[in-house]
């Protein structure tokens, strides 16, 4: 199994190497500027999730979408992800976590802009799209249609199910004592009975936990953000200069580095949020929308909330209440990262991204480990639906509907084995497909860019457009 280990993170770390950090924050910032910033719509992005399109064409509500697409990534990325880039970064992974998510609302602005413009009718009337479909209809490579697709299948048995099971079992065997695989099997049944009913029953699931399990999850943050105020300052300080100060860290974490902070804290960062991952393109295609710039701008808000804001209070809490262990006062970044280091090395035995929130959230007399707990399970619950959908689209895609049914039985025989399995090996395996999925759909993306361009400039901005048809744009 080490040996193993072993070769599944070397492939690791050469996906996720420099040309994959270089190729996804230059498709953020190259989206970013040739889309003149659309980060600066995000509040109108929110409205515009929260109004009903009547005369939008699609299978589920605007809202619907974004919150299965919600589902599928705010999960254990914000909660265990967070820790683990900071358990393997450093607190500077924190910030590249966030940096991604700023740049990365204009990758996932122009995911959902292709995913409704190339997305098609399927024989039985449903609304089908996806990175897939504009490779091979915008860019005539079906071969990179079939490649991604292929990968996404694969992913979901990793970023969409064992991944998932496996943050909630290990938690509530740690938590309650509850045996890993007796919460296997109760999260599978579950799973099982609500996507039954197919993308309308998922996305009507989401759309009851999504609000809820995040609010819940936030006023936990905002406690302990309470609780440690006089930690929340150098917490700041010692993320930001650890991102970019090799030595910030006193030799760091995990052997410290600049590029091992925007290592982890990219990966992680894209595992969170998926702008660039091109899963959520899968769903935003159902939608109800009158154009493609209307969800595209829906999606976007969908990084907005899960990076920008729920991981970022993650990383704040964890970091802040590590400092807090040490109940001291310093404001020298080097102490600070001494400190950070040896109270890890007191304080877990056992290092690893749940362990860290664990230890944040345990502040919280009583009902800390409780909401901590409650948070992953419905966090991670949600997105083994969300990611039930991104899988049924790329297997209809590849093999048809009938392949559909055989898939999501060993959909859910992943979900029960993945409550078991060692849990660094599976965040490596997800690391891995995650990369390979995000390469066709980044090619997508910079190859389409000018017809991203086109439509924005039409719908949003007004481009050249006479008075009238400016009027007609979705800030109208």
């Amino acid at each position: 199994m080490n040996s193993i280990d072993s070769i599944l993170s070397a492939i690791s770390d050469f996906l996720w190497g420099y040309p994959m950090i270089i190729l996804l924050v230059g498709t953020h910032i190259l989206l970013t500027i040739r889309l003149k910033f659309p980060q600066r719509k995000i509040f109108t992005a929110i409205k515009l999730s929260l109004a009903k399109d009547k005369d939008g064409k699609g299978d589920v509500s605007q809202f619907g979408a974004l919150a299965t697409a919600l589902a599928a990534t705010i999960g254990t990325g914000n909660i265990i992800g967070v820790g683990t880039a900071i358990a393997l970064g450093g607190p500077g992974a924190v910030l590249w976590c966030w940096l991604t998510g700023v740049f990365g609302i204009a990758t996932k602005y122009g995911e959902g802009l292709l995913a409704v413009k190339y997305r098609k009718t399927s024989k039985k009337g449903y609304m089908i799209g996806g990175p897939m479909y504009a490779l091979e209809y915008g860019l005539h490579a079906k071969w990179a249609g079939v490649l991604f697709a292929l990968f996404t299948a694969i992913a979901a048995f990793g970023i969409g199910s064992t991944v998932q099971a496996n943050a909630i079992s290990h938690l509530a065997n740690e938590v309650m004592g509850i045996d890993t695989w007796i919460t296997g099997i109760v999260v599978t049944v579950l799973v099982a009975l609500v996507i039954i009913g197919g993308i309308k029953s998922i996305a009507k699931v989401c759309t009851a936990l999504v609000p809820f399990m995040a609010v819940m999850y936030v006023i936990g943050c905002i406690v302990l953000l309470c609780m440690n105020a006089d930690h929340v300052i150098p917490a700041i300080k010692l993320i930001c200069l650890s991102a970019f100060d090799p030595d910030a860290v006193g030799g760091g974490v995990a052997g410290g580095g600049v590029m091992i902070a925007a290592h982890y804290g990219i990966a992680r960062g894209l595992f969170s949020n998926e702008s660039g991952l091109g899963s959520a393109p899968l769903v935003a295609a159902a939608a109800k929308t009158k154009n493609p710039v209307r969800q595209a701008l829906v999606s976007a808000s969908g990084t907005f909330w899960d990076t920008v804001v729920i991981c970022a209070m993650t990383g704040l809490v964890i970091v802040s209440s590590v400092l807090s262990f040490a109940d001291v006062e310093v404001f020298h970044t080097h102490t600070l990262g001494k400190v950070f280091a040896h109270v890890l090395e007191l304080k877990s035995q056992n290092m690893n991204g749940g362990t860290l929130t664990k230890l944040a959230f345990s502040l919280i007399p009583s009902i800390g480990e409780p909401l901590l707990m409650f948070g992953l399970f419905t966090f991670a619950f949600t997105t083994i639906l969300g990611w039930s959908i991104y899988a049924q689209r790329a297997v209809e895609y590849l093999f048809g509907t009938k392949a559909v049914k055989a898939y999501m039985w060993m959909f859910l025989c992943a979900v029960l084995v993945g409550s078991v399995v060692n849990l660094n090996t599976v965040w490596t395996m997800a690391d891995i497909f995650n990369a390979l999925m995000a390469i066709p759909n980044l090619m997508a993306l910079i190859l389409l860019s000018n017809v991203i361009v086109k439509d924005t400039n039409k719908y949003l901005w007004g481009g050249d457009w006479t008075k009238k048809k400016r009027s007609k744009s979705v800030t109208a």
